[in-house]
């Protein structure tokens, strides 16, 4: 093979692995882990201080245009259902590649589950691998989250999973993740109005225990490698505990967690101890019956992550240049959210609940 027909070759081969790749970004499935990805994969470089990496309980919990409008402090949530704690490695390098966060916020809740029941529904990998753009980062990720190498090349080349998703192709939501990148006007955070309320006799009262209980041992050995890698890194990082419906057990762990981190010399809160300071009404402030909060609950909530990070001394960033996105998603979250409240009271006046 000549010089020319060589580098015609790699042409092609350059050119095809850029549609594949394209074609894979538009296919996968959208929803509110793609748009909270894609969204934050469209921020621009360095402007986000904070970065959120968690399960479930982060996006719907904490409202960063809130927490930027009210505080002036930019933050972005990494989350995805039921995310397992190996992912926390893998997506903390990932934010590391376009932005350098001031301070990074864990969501524990997670850390009180075994690895294998988690495991076993792919969906709680795919939540994560199947959001990032490739990548080394990528296959370092699969390759933690996948126990088996023979399952693994579904995940390295996912379009075998959402190929028949091809009908998809011609939305214009999805035309726009050709680069995996798609700004996100609420900047992560999603919206909930409905109303799921916990009667009063299953309000948690094991908040104030002291036991402790191990936590499962993957999970510990996440923890201490996660811990050991924020320290060589010399990043500042926060632990958290988002509230929710929690027992004995899941309080006995975090429990156990917590001088383990502080160990570290990082803060651990959980805000299953806090419920009064928090203001939080369980009658009204979940959409689940205790698991996750509604627009109203994440108001409260959002309000106490932010004065948590007030002790970061993070820079207030409005009004400043290059943050006019910011500002727009602020205004916007004002009208949504005053809209959601007042869905919400509406239900609660009307006892219309959402389904268990």
């Amino acid at each position: 093979m000549s010089g020319k027909q060589a580098a015609k070759s790699i042409l092609f081969i350059a050119i095809f692995i850029t549609i594949l790749v394209s074609l894979t970004y538009v296919i996968r499935t959208n929803g509110e882990v793609k748009d909270l990805f894609t969204g934050f994969y469209a921020e621009k470089d360095d402007t986000i201080d904070v970065i959120m990496i968690g399960s479930s309980p982060v996006y719907p919990f904490y409202a960063a245009p809130k927490i930027y409008g009210e505080y002036g402090i930019t933050c972005y949530p990494l989350s995805s259902h039921v995310q397992r704690p190996s992912a926390a490695l893998p997506l903390l390098k990932e934010a590391y590649k376009t932005q350098d966060p001031k301070v990074v916020v864990f969501e524990m809740r997670m850390y009180t589950m075994e690895d294998g029941d988690m495991e076993s529904n792919m969906a709680y990998a795919r939540g994560v691998t199947d959001n990032m753009k490739y990548s080394a980062n990528r296959i370092y990720a699969i390759n933690r989250l996948v126990k088996d190498p023979a399952e693994r090349y579904t995940y390295y080349f996912d379009i075998f999973k959402y190929h028949s998703n091809w009908k998809t192709m011609v939305l214009p939501d999805q035309i726009a993740c050709f680069r995996y990148e798609k700004k996100h006007p609420l900047k992560g955070f999603v919206i909930k109005d409905e109303v799921g309320p916990l009667e009063e006799e299953r309000i948690p009262t094991c908040t104030d225990m002291t036991e402790t209980m191990p936590i499962p041992a993957e999970q510990e050995e996440r923890l201490y490698e996660l811990l050991e890698y924020l320290k060589s890194n010399d990043q500042q990082a926060l632990f958290i505990v988002s509230p929710y419906r929690t027992v004995e057990e899941h309080m006995m762990m975090f429990n156990y967690m917590e001088p383990i981190i502080k160990s570290y010399g990082y803060r651990f809160v959980n805000m299953n101890q806090h419920y009064e300071e928090l203001g939080l009404d369980f009658a009204t402030d979940f959409y689940d019956y205790g698991g996750h909060v509604n627009a109203l609950g994440a108001e409260k909530c959002s309000s106490y992550l932010a004065e948590l990070l007030q002790e970061y001394a993070l820079p207030d960033r409005r009004g400043q240049e290059g943050y006019e996105s910011w500002d727009e998603a602020y205004e916007y979250y004002k009208e949504v959210n005053a809209d959601a409240i007042e869905t919400i009271w509406d239900h609660v006046e009307k006892g219309e609940f959402a389904e268990r």
